[in-house]
């Protein structure tokens, strides 16, 4: 009786591992490995897309550049500027492709609700040092 149960168990146990494995045992179908051809419109949204991270990711790499050293605050106030026209202009272009329309200019526009706390409307929130404390480890 014993050995008929192992004999089961084991029969169980390769029908088991045959299950599971199945999936990545057979070949793929050269139907299953097509991607949808696509469209202008996808093609274009894709092109605009590569664009704003190309361009955004010039401008971080210029920041770093400019933090550690490497660029002169004359040469970043004059690389800089191109470099976020370019970037604000991919972004406006990619939002106009997918249909949200023009991206607001003023905070009020963004939330109807709320009011700049700068009455001048210059930004000037956050310029400066913050007032919050660091905390520290005991012993540090």
């Amino acid at each position: 009786m014993t050995t008929v149960a192992l004999v089961l168990a084991a029969v169980l146990a390769i029908a088991a591992v045959l299950i599971v494995a199945r999936p990545f045992l057979r070949e793929p179908g050269a139907a299953d490995d097509l991607l949808a051809p696509f469209d202008e419109a996808a093609l274009e949204r894709l092109r605009l897309a590569e664009e704003r991270d190309r361009a955004l990711a010039a401008l971080k790499e210029l920041e770093f550049d400019h933090r550690t050293g490497k660029v002169s605050d004359a040469d970043y106030r004059e690389l800089v500027g191109p470099l976020r026209r370019q970037a604000a202009d991919a972004l406006r272009a990619l939002d106009e492709r997918s249909g949200a329309g023009p991206a607001p200019t003023r905070p009020e526009e963004a939330r109807p609700g709320w009011r700049s706390a700068d009455p001048a409307g210059r930004g000037g929130a956050g310029r400066g040092r913050s007032r919050t404390r660091r905390r520290t480890r005991p012993g540090r």
